[in-house]
């Protein structure tokens, strides 16, 4: 009776673990589906903050190119990630990249700035920074619309040596008791603009897929 017992018991928490094994699958692959999707409708967002839907005619989270190895040092990146491409009517109207600024006051400070086809700032963000709460995170859209300034701006307007806060000569306003930020901020900017001039046919000039694709054709030789 104890071993039918024992057996019984065993075959109940033997089934018990397979229906709770089962229900955890079940909501992982539930949970994991639903923050993929807030992942990507935040990252959408992001990127329509920089270049408005409007504009484009294309899915720009899946039209990217990796950043090139070269670009990663001036970006402040330490791997290669995607270049998002906004696109109308197949046209490359600008290129949305990543960036990091790494002097910060509180540390790294990480950007995607947006690039107009003509070399003018679409837009900038700060998606994640550790700056101080009253002073430095005034570089967040939440706190304060400064990041807005380089909206337009390029390396022609302002001249390339004016590309830096007031405090430093520059033309670009620092925050008030904090200009660590600001300065590290539109330092980047820069990098990140000069680095898209220095790549424009990479970035702008990219064939459509059938061009890529489609066979050149090979003149035979004369016999």
């Amino acid at each position: 009776m104890l071993g039918a017992s024992i057996s019984k018991n065993s075959i109940l928490l033997g089934v018990f673990a397979l229906v709770t094994a089962g229900v955890l699958a079940v909501t992982n692959v539930s949970t994991r589906d639903r923050i993929a999707d807030a992942e990507r409708r935040a990252a959408e967002s992001a990127l329509y903050e920089l270049v408005s839907a409007d504009r484009v005619d294309n899915d720009m989270l899946n039209d990217t190119i990796p950043a090139p190895a070269d670009m990663l040092p001036a970006l402040g990146l330490k791997v290669s990630e995607p270049i998002y491409r906004a696109r109308k009517d197949g046209k490359v109207i600008a290129v949305i990249v990543p960036a990091v600024a790494p002097d910060g006051y509180s540390g790294a400070i990480r950007l995607l700035v947006g690039v107009n086809r003509d070399g003018t700032v679409a837009g900038a963000r700060a998606l994640v920074h550790k700056e101080t709460p009253g002073l430095g995170d005034k570089v967040d859209t939440n706190k304060s619309d400064w990041i807005l300034g380089f909206d337009g701006k390029s390396l022609t307007d302002p001249a390339p040596e004016r590309w830096a806060v007031k405090k430093d000569g520059g033309a670009f306003d620092q925050f008030t008791g904090a200009t660590i930020t600001p300065r590290a901020v539109t330092g980047q900017i820069k990098r990140v603009l000069q680095q898209v001039q220095a790549k424009r046919t990479l970035l702008f000039e990219i064939p459509d897929r059938t061009d890529v694709n489609t066979p050149q054709k090979v003149d035979e030789p004369n016999e």
